[in-house]
């Protein structure tokens, strides 16, 4: 068991290698000069050669390098050209509602979409199946942003249940936090739950033909505890990886949905970071979120141990 922990931990340390070698680059080989293309068309000789020492750019492409890593290993990420803030304060400043978009998101995908997966694979090839499998791919076909300004036009515009954008914190109560979280759940679970029910259906079609469950129901267990007890937890692995795969859509959604709704997180900052050529700020983003996804993976990885005991072998 340490054996495997040790070698999936040291499996990320490449992945994170790469990574930061793309985002170093990513200044340093854009189109241009950078620093021209910060301070814009109509800045003079002197104000460009003060944002290029000031990003490094000034230095050689080694000596670049070999600063900004020992920066992120202190944990400093650089700081914003446009508002001179650290990258680190304005991620903090932002991170509390792509946070909770995020595991509102996996709560209402895992609540909805492992249901209706285990509901089509019990009845296959029945009108049950069929229009679970109808659902998903709708959910799947649609664009994000889309189903997003159709929600705020049915349930915001149209009914007033709802506020059509914004976030309000958990701290000034659950029920501002749900009314304001409800739609850009909804909008960016959609396309997550389509993906998942799928992989439910098909992981559970694979199991429920096995034959220690034709023995569970030739001893006359309960259809319940057939499907939830024997078949679900041998069905698991490939659930929880997509669910780990879908981590990647939750990242890219948030960018949309955040615009959408007019929410105020990681998102958002990302589109306005990119839109005033901020490119310390783009970098820090870019290297957060992948941070977010390898480390969510790992558990992931490390969780297959406790579903099959196999896989630690």
């Amino acid at each position: 068991m340490l054996l495997y922990v040790v070698r999936r931990i040291l499996g990320i340390i490449p992945v994170a290698a790469i990574v930061a070698i793309f985002v170093f680059l990513l200044l340093r080989l854009s189109p241009g000069d950078p620093a021209s293309v910060i301070a814009g068309e109509s800045a003079t000789v002197e104000q460009v050669d003060k944002i290029r020492i000031a990003l490094g750019l000034d230095l050689p492409l080694y000596e670049q390098f070999i600063d900004w890593v020992l920066q992120l290993l202190h944990g400093d990420l650089g700081r914003s050209v446009f508002s001179n803030l650290p990258v680190t304060h304005l991620i903090a400043q932002r991170i509390e509602p792509t946070l909770s978009l995020a595991l509102t998101t996996i709560v209402f995908t895992c609540l909805t979409a492992i249901p209706l997966g285990m509901l089509a694979a019990s009845y296959p090839g029945t009108v049950v199946d069929r229009l679970v499998m109808l659902f998903a791919v709708l959910a799947f076909s649609f664009p994000v942003f889309w189903v997003g300004y159709a929600l705020v036009l049915v349930f915001a515009i149209g009914w007033h249940l709802l506020p059509v954008q914004g976030f309000s914190s958990i701290s000034e109560g659950i029920g501002p936090f749900l009314a304001h979280i409800a739609l850009p759940t909804v909008t960016l679970g959609l396309v997550f739950m389509a993906l998942l029910t799928r992989m439910t259906r098909s992981a559970m079609l694979e199991v429920l033909g096995q034959d220690y469950i034709r023995t569970a129901r030739a001893k006359g267990l309960p259809r319940a505890t057939v499907i939830f007890v024997h078949a679900l937890k041998n069905a698991s692995v490939p659930i929880v990886t997509t669910i780990g795969l879908g981590i990647g859509v939750l990242i890219g959604g948030t960018v949309i949905i955040e615009s959408v709704f007019g929410i105020s997180g990681l998102g958002r900052l990302t589109v306005e970071a990119v839109l005033v050529h901020d490119y310390p700020l783009i970098q820090g983003l870019i290297l957060f979120f992948a941070a977010v996804y390898v480390m969510l993976n790992l558990l992931i990885d490390l969780s297959y141990t406790l579903l099959d005991p196999r896989i630690r072998y």
